[in-house]
């Protein structure tokens, strides 16, 4: 006969329907303990990849800055003429690959953290499945679905400019006008006008930054396609 203190084997649904009504006090208290810290690892985890990214942007924004002071120096020492052009390329070229770096660790780290919020969503419904009392006093969603993720994100509401205010969209207008500045540099290195330069570049600008946030977008998306949520928000 196992131990009643024991996990068990998962408990069928009484005659209520609740997952949990099969439980003991026992095994509800050892459940607990054991989401509780899955919890606190996951919030571990996400505070960990927060800190991080934000490390690698401010590190990203200080080369950007050093690079445009740096080619203003080389631009005094000669003029802006001779060797400055390929300095200039190679300066931009390498703060372009750095951003790009930058941009791919930046949404990586966007959806790392979407998925932290998801399986945080879930635990908060294992939690109602313990308790189901506790339900008032959750503010963020205990559905592990796109519409409960959005509600974790926004509990009081989605606010106008959250998304043009994020990191991410920081950092694809930096990259963007680093980019800008390239292509127009290339342009003129190649012999072009300079309203060719300023057109070139401009696109490349508004480009990559659209570019940018379709690869976003594209990876929020994929993320929920594959994703089999355990509890769904009910509408209406």
């Amino acid at each position: 006969m196992a131990d009643a203190s024991g996990p068990g084997p998962s408990p069928t649904p009484g005659d209520d329907g609740h997952p949990a009504a099969g439980l003991t006090d026992a095994q509800k208290s050892l459940r607990a303990q054991m989401l509780a810290t899955e919890h606190w690892s996951l919030l571990a985890s996400r505070s960990t990849t927060q800190s991080e990214v934000l490390t690698r942007i401010a590190i990203f924004l200080t080369l950007v800055s050093a690079g445009l002071v740096t080619l203003g120096v080389l631009g005094n020492a000669t003029q802006f003429r001779g060797w400055f052009g390929v300095a200039a390329l190679g300066v931009l070229l390498l703060l372009v690959l750095l951003g790009l770096i930058t941009q791919q660790r930046t949404t990586n780290a966007s959806l790392d953290d979407l998925m932290y919020v998801v399986a945080m969503n879930r635990l908060r419904g294992a939690y109602l499945d313990l308790d189901p009392g506790l339900a008032p006093y959750l503010i963020s969603s205990a559905d592990d679905d796109q519409a409960g993720s959005e509600r974790t994100y926004y509990a009081f509401g989605a606010r106008r400019g959250q998304i043009l205010a994020s990191s991410a969209m920081i950092i694809s207008v930096v990259e963007g006008a680093v980019v800008g500045l390239f292509a127009g540099g290339v342009v003129l290195a190649v012999g072009g006008a300079i309203w060719l330069a300023i057109t070139v570049g401009a696109a490349a600008c508004v480009g990559s930054i659209v570019a940018s946030m379709f690869i976003g977008y594209r990876g929020y998306r994929n993320l929920f396609e594959l994703h089999e949520p355990l509890r769904t928000t009910r509408r209406g």
